[in-house]
């Protein structure tokens, strides 16, 4: 089988990612900051800060973890990947062009008329899509309902569903996560982008969602919590999770992140949420990917 991936279903706990394979992941993940500047310069306003949080989390699932072919978006076995917060999609694209699901040119035209990437994801127009998202709260239900479709066709993909914090708000994402659990959906991994922040300020203040970890195992969950900019760590947990065949249940990842991370005035600046970088500040902000090890 011609996966993509660089991960192997391991003997014994060996999970752990060896150096070259973390630096290869590093790069990656600075691939899709770069790259998202880029893109929200043709755009003039965008969702940085969110990428950013989720940089080592996309490297970790699409360059080591999820089972995928290089150029066959559509390829039955493939593991699904469903991302809550649709508004990220910008730092995803990049990573779909890289796999061959779409042609590297048609990034240029990044949300100009006619072009098929928007500011959310829409599975009609760009292959490698597996949900159309944006609407918060979705996103978990669709990926429970395609992990018991897998099961019920006999075929062996998993699912990931990568949530906002502040999704967590949202009814219908504990609708899904007592569906998941009732119905021992063990192929269905949800990962929590736990950055603090949302649209309207720090989590927290619009409405507490802590302590989420406990929220996630009351409801029947196998919970981890992790750094998710740390990618051995990361990389190691879903490297285990994926390849456990005795677990009963569903899992979920809560990952600490920093929203902004890899530009040091959006990690402490909240309303990056959607901006504009002039071209001075882009540069600069480049400047610093370039030059931080995370």
């Amino acid at each position: 089988m011609s996966a993509i991936t660089a991960t192997q279903r391991r003997a014994g706990n060996d999970y752990e990612p060896s150096a070259a394979q973390i630096a290869r992941l590093r790069e990656k993940a600075r691939f899709v900051r770069l790259e998202t500047i880029r893109l929200i310069e043709i755009a003039k306003v965008g969702h940085y800060s969110s990428v950013f949080s989720a940089a080592e989390i996309f490297s970790a699932l699409y360059y080591d973890v999820m089972e995928l072919k290089q150029g066959e978006p559509a390829w039955p076995d493939r593991d699904r990947f469903l991302m809550g917060k649709g508004h990220a999609a910008v730092g995803l694209f990049p990573i779909l062009a890289d796999l061959g699901y779409i042609e590297k040119d048609v990034l240029d035209g990044y949300t100009r008329l006619g072009n098929p990437l928007g500011d959310h994801p829409d599975m009609r127009k760009v292959p490698g899509i597996d949900f159309s998202s944006g609407s918060i709260g979705h996103a978990l239900s669709a990926g429970a309902g395609m992990a018991w479709g897998g099961r019920a066709s006999n075929r062996d993909f998993n699912v990931f569903v990568m949530l906002g914090d502040g999704e967590m708000q949202e009814g219908q994402v504990w609708e899904a996560a007592l569906f998941g659990a009732h119905h021992k959906l063990s192929k269905l991994i949800a990962i929590v982008d736990r950055n603090g922040f949302q649209l309207d300020g720090a989590v927290d203040d619009v409405i507490g969602v802590e302590p989420l970890d406990a929220k996630w195992r009351a409801f029947g969950w196998e919970t981890h919590v992790v750094d998710g900019h740390n990618l051995a760590e990361l990389t190691a947990l879903l490297r285990r999770l994926k390849a456990d065949e005795t677990r009963k249940t569903p899992a979920c990842i809560i990952a600490r992140t920093l929203k902004g991370k890899g530009v040091s005035y959006m990690e402490t600046e909240p309303g990056w949420h959607l901006g504009y970088l002039a071209p001075e500040d882009a540069e600069r902000a480049v400047a610093e990917i370039m030059s931080r090890e995370i």
